[in-house]
């Protein structure tokens, strides 16, 4: 009996066919729920979908045969190819967003788990339909046109109709109504430019530092051209159902719950809700008159779309000389002019660029859209060459005339920053605040304001607040540097999350090293040999010469103590630290020298040192119970030497990254300060050394010669 499947009290051992397969769906099912449990379900519902589909009334080769005036997309007045593109999914994906958030409770050994299909039945087949998490989810029903289901094969690749398969950093899709969207691509286009509070027209050629803020382009055509969703997890593609026809008739698709009791208790609680996008109005950049002269300027913006630069620019100047009341020509113009100084490389071309743009405000009737990208155009550009007080006023003029769009006084604030008034700056932003509590953009710059203020944990709040809302312009590593900072400051160890987080993000070389100011691909570690450095000649020097070098500095100390200056960077948190400098930015002071000769004298032989535009040679003095914050240097383009003068026996000490170290007299240290580092001076005496800074040795010729000073 044993043999063939039974037992002596004539009871069947193992388990049946059915039972195992209902334990191994039940397993099967709870891996799918604890991986997919704890994110973020963002679904599309499926009648809502059908709605949408019945209510859009035309069919793509009806789109394309230019017969949809109604969904102008570019506010041209009219529907062409452009317009289409956006219809395909070329551009910018077109359909609502609808999020929904899960919330569960925690349950004891057990729980209930309830997972939804959609299952699509074709006659003699069927198949399962599903969509992956993703803020932009797929459209399920591709095929859906004014009559329910079209009648179209399902491909191995998605059709055109449905989406649009392009570079991996990017998707697109299709949405019925494109223009909903449009008013969102012009406030990414006016208002998303990385903030930069330095200007500097060759920092982009070697330097990864910040952008300079006029560099991306803000013409609405062209943002709308350019711009791509940000690059999310790949999606789940729809199953191909083997290449056979589907029509209207055949095809059916439910949504199937499949329940899972997983113990005896009460079922997971959970909420859920969606949210719609409002739909917004299109913007206008064209006004009456400029309709019937339409297809003049686009023949013009065709020229320039496609790189012809100068027969745009004569093409847009015979139209204002024409049309010298024309808003929009007279905007193509500028933007004509704008290429071509940049083209050129021409301040000159540039400034006429500023000045046509001026042009098209004072015009009547100029649509207000229009108003805004001109004057924002122009402020960028003035920013660009450096005149920051003509850019002030630009702004402010936009602030007056649009006193409701608070992305306009952020940028005043700005504008303020860059000349470094920071006062008006703060009222700017307490503005913007009392306006939009939640503004990031503003609480990020308000923090940065009041930290500079030393208002430390006043700054904390709002720097944090603004970084976690992840609102444009907020992503900077001035931000995680100076909350990092902050929290350092008041003993939290927090900072080193956000530090963490900064260097996730590409702001930070490491968590260790956080200069904003950097050339890619530089040797980094904290600590360096003479003979890593290769500049073991001014080692030998300064080390040969020490004794020198210590008595000119103390007979300073003793006759002109003034020239000793109190270290004004705010990086002490007590004590006394005083610098005397001898060259600043690879410029030698003169005067200063000749309290010095002999020390200027020796250095003037070696130009890695004195020509060091990102550096400093200087005497420094720390006076008994002086503490300086961990800070790391704006660069990591030099190194720095400490050469030991006068240095207690004990009590003295320098912490660079993870690595304490002690001066000795007459011998040099090394390090890369833009390694976080921090110093302690508990000694009974005065601690006197001299600070030589000096290009990193793997930049080349050139870059020596052209980074700019800092």
């Amino acid at each position: 009996e044993t043999k063939h499947g039974g037992s002596k009290n004539g009871k069947k051992e193992g388990l049946s066919g059915s039972s195992f397969f209902t334990w191994f769906m039940v397993i099967a099912l709870l891996g799918v729920w604890t991986s997919v449990a704890v994110v973020w379900f963002e679904l599309v519902d499926y009648e809502e979908v059908l709605a949408k589909a019945k209510d859009f009334r035309y069919n793509l080769s009806e789109v394309l045969q230019g017969k949809l005036g109604i969904y102008d997309a570019d506010g041209d007045g009219d529907f062409d190819v452009e317009d289409a593109k956006v219809l395909l999914g070329k551009y910018k994906h077109r359909w609502n967003n609808y999020i929904i958030q899960l919330s569960y409770s925690s349950l004891f050994f057990v729980c209930y788990v309830q997972i939804t299909f959609y299952m699509a039945w074709q006659t003699g087949k069927c198949c399962v339909m599903f969509v992956e998490h993703h803020r932009y989810v797929r459209n399920l029903f591709p095929f859906c046109n004014k009559s329910g289901l079209k009648e179209r094969s399902v491909p191995a690749q998605p059709p055109p109709e449905s989406e649009e398969t392009i570079q991996p950093a990017e998707k697109s899709y299709v949405e019925s109504e494109p223009e909903e969207e449009i008013q969102s691509v012009l406030h990414e286009a006016l208002h998303s430019q990385p903030v930069s509070y330095e200007y500097d027209m060759d920092v982009e050629k070697t330097v990864s530092d910040p952008e300079a803020p006029g560099d991306s382009e803000l013409i609405l055509e062209d943002a709308i051209e350019h711009y791509t969703e940000p690059k999310h997890e790949k999606q789940t593609e729809t199953e191909d159902t083997g290449g056979t026809k589907i029509s209207p008739h055949q095809l059916h698709v439910y949504p199937i719950k499949v329940s899972v009791w997983l113990g005896l208790s009460k079922n997971i609680q959970r909420q859920v809700w969606w949210k719609r996008n409002k739909k917004k109005k299109k913007p206008k950049l064209l006004n009456k008159f400029d309709k019937t002269i339409k297809a003049e300027i686009d023949a013009a913006e065709k020229l320039r779309k496609k790189g012809k630069v100068e027969e745009a620019l004569r093409a847009f100047e015979a139209l204002v000389s024409q049309y010298p009341q024309s808003p929009r020509a007279r905007y193509g113009k500028a933007q004509s002019e704008d290429d071509l100084a940049e083209k050129m490389r021409s301040n000159e071309m540039l400034q006429k660029a500023i000045n046509t743009y001026d042009e098209v405000v004072s015009l009547p009737n100029v649509p207000s859209d229009l108003v805004k990208l001109s004057l924002k155009r122009e402020a960028d550009r003035q920013q660009f060459l450096g005149r920051m007080r003509g850019s002030l006023i630009t702004l402010q003029k936009l602030v007056q005339l649009f006193p409701s769009d608070t992305s306009f006084k952020n940028d005043l604030g700005v504008g303020y920053l860059l000349i470094g008034d920071n006062s008006n700056a703060k009222k700017v932003y307490e503005e913007v605040l009392s306006l939009a509590p939640n503004d990031g953009f503003a609480k990020v710059h308000y923090g940065f304001i009041l930290k500079a203020e030393n208002k430390i944990a006043e700054s904390i709040p709002y720097l944090k607040e603004g970084l976690e809302s992840g609102d444009p312009g907020t992503n900077d590593g001035r931000f995680y540097f100076h909350l990092g900072d902050a929290l350092q400051r008041m003993g939290d160890k927090e900072a080193y999350k956000w530090y963490e987080l900064g260097y996730q993000r590409g702001h930070f070389a490491s968590v260790w090293q956080r200069s904003l100011y950097n050339v890619k691909g530089l040797k980094a570690q904290p600590w360096w040999t003479a003979r890593e450095t290769g500049y073991t000649e001014l080692v030998k020097s300064l080390e040969k010469n020490w004794k020198l070098i210590r008595d000119e500095g103390l007979a300073v100390m003793d006759k002109k103590r003034s020239l000793f200056l109190p270290e004004d960077e705010n990086l002490r948190e007590k004590g006394d630290w005083s610098q005397f400098t001898l060259w600043q930015q690879g410029r030698k002071n003169e005067n200063a020298c000749k309290s010095v000769p002999k020390t200027c004298a020796l250095l003037e032989r070696f130009p890695e040192a004195t020509g060091c535009r990102r550096g400093q040679i200087k005497y420094s003095i720390m006076h008994p119970g002086t503490h300086v914050w961990p800070h790391t240097g704006p660069t990591n383009c030099r190194l720095r030497m400490h050469l030991g003068l006068v240095i207690p026996k004990e009590g003295c000490r320098i912490r660079c990254a993870q690595e304490n170290r002690t001066w000795e007299e007459g011998k040099v240290l090394i390090f890369d300060d833009s390694f976080e580092h921090e110093v302690w001076q508990d000694a009974e005496n005065y601690r006197l050394i001299f600070i030589v800074d000096v290009w990193h040795p793997e930049l080349t010729p050139q870059e020596r010669r052209t980074l700019p000073a800092i």
